[in-house]
């Protein structure tokens, strides 16, 4: 675990953060718009950018630290928020054809319930991954990354499944859908989890010899100048 911060390791971390917040807005945003069927699992459109936030965040935890990683989840946290109060913004402005105000609202009004289930969600599955990540990594002494990958994820996405499709549908579908929407749900992340395994293996090994050239390390401490005495 890298402790001391270059140049290299914070281009790392910030564009991590954007991609992770990219596809938390992304899919939020989808999935008010949209169910889609895959080999029989109805998901909400916009699973899949969501599901690259969990490779990401191991990515984090394995080569920075868990503390490290749950910046990344809070940097995710904020964009959801920002998101949600553009689109209050927006709602409140007078459009110039009545037809674009029922457009908009009908694009963006369920992204209230969608954006809360997912906050609720995000925060309980996020902060656990990051948790379960780091205790998979005591257990097996910082060996079998694999476990550690898809042991955190598939439990984390089961909890984030089971609280976003309750709180974004629930009274919207049958009881019954709601409960194959999440075991379709959780399934099909489970399935991508499985599937990004060698890219986490290969996005550890890509930062590892990209940040290891030796840089200018960035302290992380403000120092104090200190002015000579008067003679």
């Amino acid at each position: 675990m890298r402790k001391e911060l270059t140049e290299k390791d914070i281009l790392v971390l910030t564009i991590f953060s954007g991609i992770f917040g990219a596809s938390i807005v992304f899919a939020n945003i989808a999935a008010g718009v949209k169910l889609v069927c895959f080999l029989g699992l109805i998901v909400p459109a916009g699973t899949i950018a969501y599901s690259v936030t969990f490779p990401i965040t191991d990515i984090v935890d394995e080569i920075y630290g868990k503390k490290k990683a749950v910046y990344v989840v809070w940097a995710g946290l904020a964009a959801e928020i920002i998101t949600l109060a553009l689109i209050a913004v927006d709602y409140l402005l007078p459009p110039l054809e009545p037809e674009q105000q029922e457009l908009y609202n009908m694009v963006f009004t369920p992204q209230y319930r969608i954006v809360l289930a997912s906050i609720v969600a995000y925060i309980v599955s996020q902060h656990h991954d990051v948790w379960a990540f780091w205790k998979w990594r005591e257990i097996t002494g910082g060996r079998f990354l694999w476990v550690r990958n898809n042991a955190s994820t598939m439990v984390s996405q089961l909890i984030d499944s089971a609280i976003f499709t309750t709180i974004a549908f629930y009274g919207k579908v049958p009881i019954g859908d709601l409960i194959n929407m999440v075991l379709s749900l959780w399934l099909f992340k489970v399935i991508v989890a499985a599937l990004d395994t060698p890219f986490v293996y290969l996005g550890v090994s890509l930062i590892e010899k990209y940040v290891v050239s030796p840089v200018k390390t960035v302290s992380v401490t403000l120092r104090k100048t200190m002015k000579p005495p008067a003679p």
